[in-house]
């Protein structure tokens, strides 16, 4: 891949970055400072709202947890960049493949920038793993 290319992902990377960060420390804000005012007016006193407020917390921290998985593929993007193995089919490779031959196309680039698989590849992994 050109280098001229390579900066536009490494920017849209980078933008993904700090976007998803703001919102991980958010969340977290959020689930974690739930329910501890106690004796505040907002604290729940129906058994109900306590299972509501529980539910809502554990799905606010699931959703962490994914987005700090997407965090961490990003940084493994911008690493590939950096030795430039980036845009090249990590399954591909493994099989034989030259590099040349094992690029990861452009849409699917701009749709998950931290791709790490061709979409054959990446469906035949999904099936393997069901």
């Amino acid at each position: 891949m050109k280098k001229l290319e390579m900066g536009g992902y490494r920017d849209l990377l980078l933008s993904l970055r700090a976007r998803l960060r703001g919102d991980v420390e958010q969340l977290k804000d959020v689930a974690l400072t739930r329910g501890k005012a106690t004796g505040d007016s907002s604290s729940p006193t129906h058994i109900a709202e306590l299972g509501t407020d529980a539910y809502e917390q554990d799905f606010s921290l699931r959703f962490v947890e994914n987005e700090e998985e997407t965090l961490q593929e990003i940084t493994a993007a911008l690493g590939r960049i950096e030795s430039g193995t980036y845009g090249s089919c990590e399954l591909c490779l493994e099989s034989g493949k030259s590099q040349s031959k094992a690029q990861i196309k452009k849409t699917r680039l701009r749709a998950i920038p931290h791709a790490r698989n061709c979409v054959e590849c990446e469906r035949k992994r999904e099936e393997l793993a069901l």
